[in-house]
């Protein structure tokens, strides 16, 4: 019952090159106003110490060399807001003040980096730094495109983790979606339609498998003659019977498609976000049902976050506060003042006593 995620309990064990395990599910909406909005889980097997990271354009930043030394340098064109993780001036999940959006999902076994030569050092960044760089330089899906001939991603291991192999899903306002993969040495480009990503196998791979799941369908399966024997569904839903439920990647790819494509189009950006985390609540793990084999280290979702492309928002959940923040990034800018600052993401779940907070009026006045 228990699927083998490799999650090391310890930091200093992904420091000796245990693999980590990720089982993060991103999937996109765009409303009928036209906003385009992606969102996201993270998964994790120990605490990620996630905060919300504020870089401003005009920032410095430069990649680093498995050895340590510096790769490429860059002076960041536009502002960005995001999740880093464990202090690090990194994003792993964000969005620009170009309404370009990005998230790293974790892509064990397939992730093949370059190797790092001196020709190639000054291109050169490591994988967690991916996010920065491409929030940083690009405004569209089509411009990442184009930059990445001036892009080399090396095996430099993150602080506290380890090597962590990585994969990348790209979506930009206007509505355009792309994965990125590292495979065999070469960053790959696949167009996403569908919006939707999560880990390992390689992207195609997802795609082909959906194939086996087209009989699928939202709309309820009419009862069936046998003879004189009428048989009908035990209730609604029988349309999507066989849809996976387990956690592992290839069934959270399903899930997310079928979700995403059944989803009835909000009205405006704001109704898409909250729509987008009640379609991402089917992927939330709580702590206990994901253990590793070997040492029974649980993952759980730490944190979901949606972004709004349109209105440059990007919103977060936490495990232990279900309350659903907002970051405006222009406002967050203004007050960073030049500045990297963080906004601390973890707190606790407030419960509001409503025992009293009657409707105005007599109870049978007050009723609907």
């Amino acid at each position: 019952m228990f699927r083998r995620i490799g999650i090391a309990t310890l930091i200093a064990a992904f420091t000796l090159a245990t693999t980590p395990g990720y089982a993060c599910t991103g999937i996109s909406l765009t409303a009928k106003d036209g906003t385009a909005v992606r969102g996201r889980t993270m998964e994790f097997g120990y605490p990620l110490s996630s905060n919300v990271i504020v870089i401003p354009k005009g920032t410095q930043m430069s990649g680093t060399l498995p050895d340590g030394g510096k790769g490429i340098t860059y002076t960041t064109k536009y502002s960005m807001v995001g999740a880093n993780a464990v202090g690090q001036t990194v994003i792993v999940d964000g969005l620009n003040d170009q309404g370009l959006s990005l998230g790293l999902f974790y892509f064990p076994g397939y992730a093949v980096y370059a190797t790092p030569t001196p020709e190639n050092a000054p291109h050169a960044m490591a994988p967690f730094e991916f996010g920065a760089w491409v929030l940083g330089n690009f405004a569209t899906v089509d411009e990442v495109k184009a930059g990445l001939k001036d892009a080399v991603l090396v095996p430099t291991p993150a602080p506290g983790f380890g090597q962590s192999p990585s994969h990348f899903f790209l979506r930009d306002k206007a509505g355009k979606s792309i994965v990125i993969e590292p495979l065999e040495g070469q960053l790959k480009v696949f167009d996403a339609p569908l919006g939707v990503v999560t880990n390992a196998p390689a992207y195609d791979w997802h795609m082909t498998n959906l194939r086996n799941y087209v009989n699928l369908s939202v709309t309820s399966v009419p009862p069936l003659d046998m003879g004189g024997i009428k048989l009908s569904q035990l209730g609604q839903g029988a349309g999507m019977h066989g849809l996976p439920g387990d956690f592992t990647p290839p069934s959270r790819f399903v899930r997310a498609v079928a979700f995403t494509q059944a989803e009835v189009p909000s009205a405006t950006g704001d109704e898409a976000v909250l729509q987008a985390f009640h379609i991402l609540n089917q992927f939330d793990i709580p702590v206990g049902s994901v253990r590793d084999a070997s040492d029974g280290a649980m993952e759980s979702t730490q944190w979901t976050t949606v972004s709004d492309l349109r209105n440059l928002r990007w919103y977060f959940r936490t495990y232990d506060d279900a309350t659903i923040r907002m970051v405006d990034l222009r406002k967050s800018v203004d007050a960073a003042k030049g500045e990297i600052r963080q906004i601390k993401m973890e707190s606790s779940q407030p419960i509001v006593d409503a025992s009293t907070i009657f409707i105005s009026g007599k109870a049978a006045d007050a009723a609907p």
